[in-house]
């Protein structure tokens, strides 16, 4: 990226604060005193993607973490450390794992495609795809790569919710809840997937129930047999 590229960035923000600013008069000031965000959403980094304006946000409303195929899994302390202020400290009420149609990291984890020190990362996913692969096999192959997205949206907010950080949350009665979602690139909509848990009981019922929804939404969809549920 030339200087005057980056130059373009630092304009357009100049031009974004005035209107912000003009909007809403004192807008920054009132943001620099609070961070009282109710959500945490754990999405992919997609660029495609921005959280805060798929569900008309503003700052400070939505506290993000991102990553490539949004994977939560126990030993990213970055992750974790995320979780973990959101929780403790900020004290949101909702952790909503995001997925979107067509991830790119999905379709490399789904094909085996080699992309460089990512791959290490996908395994995560791959790992997903292993466990699912008979069923995935029975799908059309145009069905498989979103078929994926969903599933590793329901196996991570199943990982969230095992982290140390939802389970000390729930041990001491904070109220806070897990939800999956997916959204769609090609409509620009959220697709809630209702794996949602708000204590240690729910997560294996609701994880259940999520994946024989979707399972029979994709099997209606495109004739595929039925595959038994896998927990």
């Amino acid at each position: 990226m030339s200087t005057n590229e980056l130059q373009d960035l630092l304009n357009n923000n100049k031009r974004w604060a005035a209107q912000t600013e003009d909007e809403t008069p004192g807008f920054f000031s009132r943001l620099l005193k609070q961070q009282t965000p109710q959500y945490l959403w754990i999405g992919c980094a997609d660029s495609r993607v921005p959280a805060n304006e798929l569900v008309d946000l503003l700052p400070g409303e939505l506290f993000v973490h991102r990553n490539v195929a949004n994977v939560v899994v126990h030993s990213d302390l970055n992750c974790l450390s995320v979780m973990q202020f959101a929780v403790d400290e900020l004290k949101v009420r909702h952790i909503i794992i995001v997925g979107h149609s067509n991830c790119g990291g999905v379709r490399a984890a789904l094909k085996d495609l080699r992309v460089g020190l990512a791959d290490n990362w996908l395994r995560h996913v791959q790992d997903v795809r292993n466990h699912h692969q008979e069923w995935l096999d029975q799908l059309p192959q145009d069905q498989r790569v979103n078929a994926l997205c969903e599933l590793n949206v329901l196996e991570q907010a199943r990982n969230a919710c095992q982290t140390t950080v939802v389970q000390d949350a729930w041990a001491r009665g904070q109220e806070v809840s897990v939800h999956g979602w997916v959204y769609g690139l090609h409509n620009g909509l959220l697709k809630d997937l209702k794996v949602t848990a708000g204590h240690h009981g729910d997560v294996g019922p609701a994880y259940r129930r999520a994946l024989a929804a979707l399972h029979q939404r994709y099997e209606a969809a495109t004739g595929a047999g039925s595959a038994a549920v896998q927990g």
